[in-house]
């Protein structure tokens, strides 16, 4: 089975699910909460690119495996995040606007960081790895907006039936997340059993810096404890389906080496956070 034929719509229903939580209020919350958001926002598209090409030159990283570790640090933050976020009694409503701000914000920031990681891989030569610029966008839109914009008309429209999609679609995002690594795994287990050591380390490191540096950013910002805890979860959780749509669709990179990172990081981010998760209700008992 070709993944992509699974990815497209896991992708689409998590963007769908993500309009069905969506109302005014939560774009309207970027003024009333601005420094938590734009502290957020900043930490997913600016800090965490960062972050993850520091990380890729010390660890040495192979080209496609470079230009995949940066692709998943360019991604907004995963719809789990918000989950996590009530988990971990943090600002949900804050999440919810940082994941609908992030989505919107990387159609147009994900290719631009994109197209330097391509040609920083190629030593500067546009050959080995191709990144078909307007393909991205084009895709993106189609994937990404399109149903979102629907999620958010359906509830505007009929609110009690979008709730209970919602709540349905919300049961199912992860499940199928792990069946599209599971997927993954098993057409590609040779060369991925043979880099899953150093791969699990590079994105390890990853979630852990990217978390920390959350935290630091947020506590020196004199955020409150919710707002610090949503952060750290927005900061550290991508949307690691985005990721595979784009490294594997046959109109960008076409190439299952890009996806090898995003398919650990699934794995790896809910390992690590849940970490966090557990260590805070930990704490208040």
């Amino acid at each position: 089975m070709n993944p992509i034929l699974l990815v497209i719509p896991i992708l689409s229903v998590l963007m769908f699910d993500l309009g069905l939580s969506l109302n005014l209020a939560d774009f309207k919350r970027i003024f009333k909460q601005p420094k938590a958001a734009t502290i957020g926002l900043l930490g997913q598209i600016v800090v965490l690119p960062l972050i993850a090409f520091a990380l890729a030159l010390i660890l040495d990283l192979q080209p496609l495996f470079f230009v995949g570790f940066i692709l998943i640090a360019c991604c907004p933050g995963g719809s789990s995040s918000n989950i996590f976020s009530k988990l971990a009694k943090g600002d949900v409503a804050l999440s919810v606007t940082l994941t609908a701000f992030s989505s919107i914000i990387t159609l147009f920031t994900l290719p631009l960081i994109m197209s330097w990681a391509v040609t920083y891989a190629n030593g500067g030569v546009s050959t080995a790895i191709n990144l078909p610029v307007g393909n991205l966008l084009i895709q993106n839109i189609i994937l990404m907006l399109v149903p979102i914009i629907l999620g958010v008309l359906m509830k505007m429209r009929w609110e009690k039936a979008a709730q209970a999609t919602d709540k349905l679609l919300s049961k199912i995002a992860f499940p199928a997340l792990m069946l599209l690594a599971g997927i993954f795994f098993v057409q590609h287990y040779d060369t991925i059993a043979a880099y899953i050591g150093s791969l699990c380390i590079c994105l390890t490191l990853l979630i852990i810096v990217a978390a920390g540096m959350a935290a630091l950013i947020s506590r020196v910002a004199r955020l409150t404890q919710q707002e610090r805890r949503t952060i750290v979860i927005e900061v550290g959780m991508q949307n690691a389906a985005q990721a595979i749509a784009v490294a594997s669709s046959p109109f960008i990179f076409n190439k299952p080496e890009i996806a090898f990172p995003a398919i650990i990081y699934a794995l790896m981010m809910n390992v690590v956070l849940l970490t966090y998760v557990g260590f805070i209700k930990y704490r208040h008992k």
